[in-house]
């Protein structure tokens, strides 16, 4: 099998996440900058299946951590993985969409670590949910 280039990669990780942040759902089209090509475990490489689109404040809030506090029991639990994981199982969409909901430990851990919720996050969502462009239909 052939070795995909980095530019064809990136295409298909953008094409399977429909342009979306494959974490908040975020869409590329509303917020006006490129997502990031993100690495879910950051020492597994650059397979596809390793790697995931995500807007810039849950790529950089992500950092390299795989896990982190459930901030309901303080247990250590390991990030949302949108290979391996159903966003809708996870994560709800409360306030007429403009707040993600975690559903489970891995759910709030990632909001959290994630920044998800955001002031201006919510502020924006706001915008979009009147506009009638959030939140999207998810899986």
């Amino acid at each position: 099998m052939n070795k995909l280039s980095w530019a064809e990669t990136v295409r298909r990780v953008h094409e399977r996440a429909a342009y979306r942040c494959e974490y908040c759902q975020t869409a590329q089209r509303i917020i006006g900058q490129a997502m990031h090509v993100e690495h879910i475990n950051p020492d597994g490489g650059d397979d596809l299946d390793n790697l995931c689109l995500s807007c810039p404040t849950c790529n950089l809030s992500k950092a390299k951590v795989t896990s982190a506090p459930d901030p309901e029991t303080g247990e250590i639990t390991a990030l949302f993985n949108p290979r391996k994981q159903t966003w809708s199982n996870h994560f709800q969409w409360v306030e007429n969409g403009k707040v993600v909901q975690g559903l489970t430990a891995t759910g709030r851990a990632t909001i959290t670590r994630l920044h998800m919720n955001l002031p201006r996050l919510l502020e924006a969502r706001s915008i979009w949910v009147y506009s009638g462009i959030h939140p999207p239909k998810t899986d």
